[in-house]
């Protein structure tokens, strides 16, 4: 039975939980928060330990799940990962690309598998997306959509970074894995509220492929559309030979949030698989993650040339 553990207590560990739970072979031991009351709350639900310590906990457990907010990312993994143990991290999976280049080193010395939580790879529509492009299918790709148009509160929104971390992290990973690396990123934000939040509440990314795709990247918390064949979150993509699609809005449940206006199903699903190929395939047969430190590190690459390309005004070749 492989022992997992949870360093954070946080809403997603609510669909992590799910996915230990889903995942043949593997229990949750124990979870640790700086806040007991939210590890209390969440160990009840899964019927697991309450840890004082994240020492404590890391020592119990063979899996070691990093829940908590990006700034404390490489400290808790590091530790895991020097402990000996395997780890699972939130993406995004650290706050620079020296902080995951030191994650990688230390998980080839000690032996260990860690990967970030690209989650929409593990999607089944998106593996057979993956599948169709490297079969040839599709032809020769000519563009790729990832849009997000999904309305957060102020009050919400101000708990992020901005869209540019928070959400085109997603779209970062998701173009690597289905298109490869851009060649020239292209980048734009702006703020649309009532003034209380001055992060960015949207962006627009424009990225030259090395394969010669185009791919438009968008992410927005200033609101949802809700107009006919909506782009709530879509990825398409275009080839000469066909085309395929990914939408949030062929699962949704009526049952608004403060958040979402509707329940987006797909999105709970991604975290349980990507949970659940991490233990069964990944600790449990020995395979390689889908998405890997070294895709982290290229899509933080991608994350600093947008940023580069707003603060600069300009398009920025991407480093190899």
């Amino acid at each position: 039975m492989i022992k997992v553990g949870f360093i954070g207590a946080g809403d997603i560990a609510y669909l992590h939980g799910e996915g230990v739970i889903q995942a043949a072979g593997a229990e949750l031991t124990g979870i640790w928060n700086r806040t007991p009351a939210k590890a209390e709350e969440k160990a009840a639900l899964f019927n697991c330990r309450v840890f004082e310590s994240p020492e404590k906990l890391i020592q119990a457990v063979d899996v070691v799940y990093i829940l908590t907010n990006m700034e404390t990312h490489h400290a808790y993994a590091k530790q895991a990962i020097e402990a000996g143990k395997h780890v699972l991290v939130e993406k995004p999976t650290a706050v620079t690309i020296s902080e995951i280049q030191d994650l990688r080193e230390a998980a080839r010395k000690n032996s260990v598998q860690v990967a970030p939580v690209h989650n929409y790879i593990y999607e089944p529509s998106i593996l057979r997306a993956k599948e169709m492009i490297n079969s040839g299918k599709l032809g020769d790709i000519v563009s790729l959509y990832v849009l997000y148009n999904i309305h957060h509160p102020e009050e919400v929104a101000g708990r992020y970074p901005g869209v540019i971390r928070q959400i085109l992290t997603h779209h970062a990973y998701c173009s690597l894995y289905l298109v490869g690396e851009p060649e020239l990123v292209s980048c734009m934000k702006s703020t649309v509220n009532d003034g209380s939040v001055p992060q960015e509440n949207i962006a627009m990314v424009t990225m030259k492929m090395k394969n010669h795709a185009m791919s438009h990247l968008c992410a927005s918390f200033a609101s949802d559309d809700h107009a006919g064949d909506p782009w709530t979150f879509m990825i398409k993509i275009i080839g000469t030979k066909g085309a395929t699609r990914y939408s949030y809005r062929d699962w949704v449940e009526n049952t608004p949030a403060v958040v979402h206006s509707q329940t987006y199903s797909a999105y709970p699903y991604t975290i349980r698989e990507t949970g659940k190929h991490f233990l069964e395939k990944v600790i449990g047969l020995g395979e390689q993650p889908l998405s890997t430190l070294d895709d982290a590190i290229t899509c933080m690459k991608m994350i600093e040339a947008c940023e580069t390309s707003v603060s600069e005004n300009r398009h920025v070749k991407l480093d190899p």
